[in-house]
């Protein structure tokens, strides 16, 4: 455990080295977050009524929180682990004491911590500002969320993860990368809350491990999610932390035993 802390650490002074990044981030996601804010109030408003449980202010606070996780959960993927593999790199990381996937899944928690404090609260902030915006209900809630914010962060990176561990295979995989950022931007609640999806749509995410990426800590955080249906949701994200993982290590060991590196 002190080692896998040192590498979060490691991973947060990483990322923190790149302040501007982070200023250009939190304003590129504040700038969207008054132009996705704009577009879901006017549905509201031609709708007449709530759409799927979300009145105005847990509407503003699904944008908001929204634009705040933007950068702390990973939804665009990674190619460290994919060009790791191509290059034969990654027999260096097979070498090392940690687990591989430990390793990374550590410095990714560094990474997710830096972007939702230099990132994602300043945006959230400025919503908040802004507009009227709904906010956890409870102490409960807002444990709840929090937890559910860093099992959305496990969820993203096992995911990348796999997907990235296809390059023992596979010459190339950006199109299948590009294909799960589509696909996971849609089906998480990126652009529209899943409750707004049509019925089949919606049954196709809610079988899918994407809600867990997005939608469900910002149901909590939003208050749209209360008593027992939190523990619903952070279950559901468990699973999904706890199948992805375990995914991850079976194919990781298979694609150690298929890795041939020029020299032995």
């Amino acid at each position: 455990m002190k080692t896998f802390w040192l590498l979060v650490r490691a991973g947060f002074r990483r990322h923190s080295t790149y302040r501007l990044a982070l200023l250009a981030g939190m304003t590129t996601n504040s700038v969207f977050g008054f132009i996705r804010a704009s577009i879901l109030l006017a549905a509201l408003a031609s709708a007449g009524t709530a759409i799927g449980g979300y009145d105005a202010p847990t509407t503003i606070a699904f944008v908001w929180w929204g634009q705040a996780l933007l950068g702390t959960v990973n939804l665009w993927g990674f190619a460290e682990v994919k060009d790791r593999v191509r290059t034969g790199d990654i027999a260096v990381d097979f070498l090392r004491p940690v687990d591989p996937q430990i390793a990374y899944l550590a410095g990714d928690l560094g990474r997710a911590g830096i972007n939702l404090v230099g990132r994602g609260v300043p945006a959230l902030l400025l919503g908040a500002l802004l507009f009227d915006m709904a906010w956890p209900p409870s102490a409960v809630s807002w444990v709840a969320g929090a937890v559910s914010i860093l099992l959305a962060v496990v969820v993203a990176f096992s995911g990348n993860f796999v997907i990235n561990l296809l390059a023992f295979w596979l010459v190339e995989i950006r199109g299948i990368t590009l294909l799960w950022m589509i696909t996971g931007g849609l089906l998480c609640g990126l652009y529209l809350p899943v409750p707004w999806f049509p019925d089949w749509l919606r049954t196709i995410a809610n079988w899918s491990p994407f809600p867990s990426m997005l939608q469900n800590p910002i149901d909590i955080l939003a208050g749209r999610v209360v008593g027992d249906d939190i523990a619903s949701a952070v279950g559901v994200q468990v699973f999904w932390a706890v199948a992805l993982l375990a995914l991850g290590q079976v194919v990781l060991r298979a694609g150690r035993r298929r890795l041939e590196v020029q020299g032995g």
